[in-house]
């Protein structure tokens, strides 16, 4: 296909609200861009937004908002004047980023103008259903919403083939494709210097392990089992430092059960740092990212890491330890405080072999955002050429 695309990319998630998914979207409208076609973001209304700062056009569509700390907007797609909104913006294909509100926003544009609907399912929805709605007649209504808006895709797509065990428990029984995400960070050799001026600022001991946690501050990515993993190393007499990179809505509460396991002292909270420089020389003072989260089904930061040479730990069998090789491109542990520190006190003081995986991983693992795009972009273009036919 000779002519360049025009592609609509929708997500419930964009700045100021960050996230993976948040993430996802911008490097897809960046990617585009910058030489395979035309791509716009969709997303609802946030009365914070700073859209000036892209170079790209953001589209933003009627929303609730409801003041957080993660500061999520919910869009309201149901006036038809914003289903010919997007019609008159002539895209040759949308790409929906989650079946929510802008997935639902999607299937009424198509039923005025047929235009081809890729839907992204990044995230085990059910985890969010199952915990935060409270009555059963509220979780089937959701599960069916979600359902009908993955079903009216013309192609599902998933970052790793375990995710489609969330989508099965769904309902949905149609096909899909795997296509992983990337990484917006540049394969990086963190200076000494970089990581001299993160250790002063912590009075970070040169002599002690460093583990490192990125992520979003919720009590389902695992964060209790780190705790009490690192609690029992600290018993056992083991030294180290804690990096907890991020922020969430159950932060406080973190900080109350981190007290509460006696590693206040062994624990750095940084907070939240949008600065991507930033970001790079915590995960180059990391000898290790902790990271037993089941929920995730790509982990981002687990290529993050990697772009740096800083291996990871991962529970065998969950979604972010797929393609890893235990021992060779990062760690693997059972879903259990016990065997995180079990496997941390085998290598937390052995810098060669924490060197050597992690060097391994950014050659293996590490996928850059523009060859994820180009990847999904010859998709968009094989689906748009079958459409139109």
């Amino acid at each position: 296909m000779n002519k360049k695309l025009k592609v609509g990319i929708g997500t419930d998630a964009f700045p100021p609200t960050t996230d993976g998914i948040s993430n996802v979207a911008q490097n897809y409208a960046a990617e585009i861009n910058k030489k395979l076609g035309e791509a716009v973001i969709i997303t609802p209304k946030n009365p914070n937004q700073l859209d000036y700062k892209y170079n790209y056009e953001i589209f933003r569509y009627k929303s609730w908002w409801i003041p957080s700390k993660e500061g999520y907007s919910i869009g309201w797609p149901f006036k038809d004047e914003l289903h010919q909104a997007i019609i008159n913006m002539n895209f040759d294909i949308l790409h929906s980023h989650a079946p929510l509100a802008t997935s639902y926003y999607f299937r009424r544009v198509v039923e005025k103008k047929k235009i081809p609907v890729v839907l992204t399912y990044h995230t085990k929805y059910e985890y969010d259903i199952d915990r935060r709605v409270p009555t059963k007649p509220a979780r089937d209504f959701a599960y069916k919403f979600l359902l009908n808006n993955i079903n009216a895709a013309d192609e599902v797509w998933v970052t790793s083939e375990g995710t489609s065990d969330s989508l099965r428990k769904l309902g949905y029984q149609g096909d899909y494709i795997v296509m992983p995400n990337g990484c917006d960070l540049p394969i990086t050799n963190v200076s000494a210097d970089d990581i001299a001026v993160i250790k002063r600022k912590h009075n970070v001991p040169e002599d002690v392990p460093i583990f490192l946690y990125s992520g979003r501050m919720i009590w389902y990515k695992n964060i209790e089992l780190i705790l009490d993993a690192c609690s029992k190393l600290k018993r056992d007499g083991k030294k180290f430092k804690l990096i907890m990179l991020g922020f969430g809505a159950d932060e406080t509460a973190i900080k109350r059960y981190i007290r509460k396991s006696g590693l206040k002292n062994d624990v750095i909270w940084t907070g939240k740092i949008l600065d991507r420089q930033e970001i790079l020389s915590y995960y180059g003072i990391a000898d290790i990212l902790l990271f037993p989260s089941v929920f995730d089904t790509n982990g981002l930061v687990v290529r993050e890491a990697a772009a740096c040479a800083t291996p990871s730990l991962l529970v065998h069998g969950s979604c972010a330890a797929e393609g890893i090789d235990d021992g060779k491109t990062g760690f693997l542990c059972m879903e259990s405080a016990h065997s995180v520190a079990v496997t941390l006190a085998k290598i937390m003081d052995n810098k060669e072999l924490l060197r050597k995986v992690g060097k391994q991983a950014q050659s293996d693992i590490y996928i850059s955002w523009e060859d994820s795009v180009q990847k999904a972009y010859k998709r968009y273009e094989n689906l748009v050429e079958n459409f139109n036919k």
